[in-house]
């Protein structure tokens, strides 16, 4: 059984050295995904999961949008396949739906990896919820996902070339969600994710209020000024005084 929390950091620390290799390819992809159209339309199905309490940023949806499918939007969410008829392929047996909106919402809701229950949308959580969606047989293996990291120097070579069987020496030549997401983040600066920003920002000090000191009640040793215990405290002082 993988452990997530272990890959949440391993992939949030290639996130930190990742270099894109295809500068120009993954520009020319990542345009599209922020392309003021498209963007609307994967803020509406972050809207309305928000509406159910539930939290998937757009961003990610656009990137499961183009891997899943090459950003075709008569094509599901889930598998790609058409979302106005029944699905053939696994998660087979959703639809037919209304819209293409309606079958994102159910994609990440209804079907596996369920990325509406996701609360960490740190990058490394990101990043690992997207893996999911590929499965996570690189991971057991100790590999870096070219689903994920597919298109940076964090990724050489190894892939599944059909179900069950890994190729080490096999190429995948997909752009990788990582080298997506940095694109878009480059086209589109209002995209950030919790965690990525390791320093704070400055706020300043608040002074501590001072607290006046509480006097202490009146007692034989400190009678109240002006009493009858201070008159005798005093008659007592000058005649110890006179000795």
């Amino acid at each position: 059984m993988t452990d997530l929390v272990a890959l949440k950091a391993a992939n949030a620390r290639r996130w930190a050295i990742a270099k894109i290799l295809k500068p120009g390819t993954f520009k020319a992809v990542a345009s599209h995904l922020v392309a003021p159209v498209a963007k609307q339309r994967y803020q509406a199905v972050s809207a309305k999961l928000a509406s159910m309490d539930l939290t998937v940023p757009w961003p990610f949806i656009a990137v499961a949008h183009e891997r899943e499918s090459s950003q075709d939007w008569t094509a599901s969410l889930a598998q790609g396949d058409p979302w106005n008829r029944v699905s053939v392929h696994v998660p087979a047996g959703r639809g037919p739906f209304r819209s293409w909106e309606e079958a994102a919402i159910d994609a990440l809701v209804n079907c596996s990896p369920h990325a509406a229950r996701n609360r960490d949308w740190s990058i490394g959580g990101t990043l690992t919820m997207l893996e999911r969606y590929n499965g996570l047989g690189y991971a057991s293996r100790g590999r870096p996902s070219p689903y994920i990291w597919s298109g940076t120097n964090q990724y050489v070579s190894g892939k599944y070339v059909r179900d069950g069987v890994y190729d080490p020496d096999a190429v995948d030549g997909q752009l990788g969600c990582a080298g997506l997401l940095m694109a878009m983040m480059a086209l589109d600066p209002t995209i950030t994710f919790a965690g990525v920003t390791i320093t704070p920002p400055n706020v300043p000090s608040v002074p501590r209020p001072v607290i006046p000191a509480v006097p202490k009640p009146p007692s034989i040793t400190h009678p109240a000024k002006g009493s009858i215990g201070a008159f005798i405290a005093n008659i007592f002082a000058s005649i110890f005084r006179e000795k």
